[in-house]
């Protein structure tokens, strides 16, 4: 698969909560052979060679699930604050790109032909923002030109992106995405998605 050539774009894997709803760390279970975590690093480098993953919750656990994986990993302190937090420390550790993907760790159906399909869309469309559209919603994965940087700097602690994404959204394309529906919070999340 190539890469797509934007100058400097890359990926963050938001990956730092504390799974409270699973009960353990969402982040290491397993899927096809391996933790969601390590699954979700390696798609995202198969779309790109500039990944960072903030990391929260015991973060000494999930670097373990990473090792070998050329990423770079961004602690963020802060996690229980909330998202708007884990995203200000991904885009912080990602301010010399020309922009992001920002996705998570526990979207397991998402491709890395996605996230090339979103680069290649903002390219196309010249909209700095195009963003994943599903269940009636939209959301992650996202990506966001580097104008868009001090937007996302300036999140709440409790904000996640879905406001910045609504609130400009005459400069932003939207694409279907149904995958993105799968993630994975509950014990009956993760059974079902066992089914898939």
């Amino acid at each position: 698969m190539q890469a797509a050539t934007t100058p400097n774009f890359g990926i963050v894997i938001l990956a730092a909560g504390a799974s409270t709803r699973m009960g353990e760390p969402k982040q290491l279970l397993e899927y096809r052979g391996k933790p969601l975590l390590r699954h979700a690093a390696e798609i995202a480098l198969k779309a790109c060679e500039r990944v960072i993953v903030v990391l929260g919750a015991r973060a000494a656990e999930l670097r373990s699930a990473l090792a070998g994986l050329p990423v770079t990993v961004a602690e963020n302190p802060d996690w229980a604050g909330g998202m708007g937090t884990s995203i200000r420390a991904g885009i912080a550790a990602a301010a010399h790109l020309d922009g992001v993907i920002l996705t998570l760790a526990d979207q397991p159906l998402i491709t890395a032909e996605f996230f090339l399909t979103l680069v290649r869309s903002h390219l196309d469309s010249a909209q700095p923002i195009v963003t994943s559209q599903y269940a009636g919603t939209v959301g992650v994965p996202v990506f966001f030109a580097r104008e868009y940087f001090p937007h996302l700097l300036a999140l709440e602690p409790s904000q996640g992106c879905k406001g910045v994404i609504l609130k400009h959204s005459d400069h932003s394309l939207r694409l279907d995405c149904p995958e993105a529906e799968m993630d994975v919070d509950t014990p009956a999340d993760y059974a079902r998605m066992q089914t898939v």
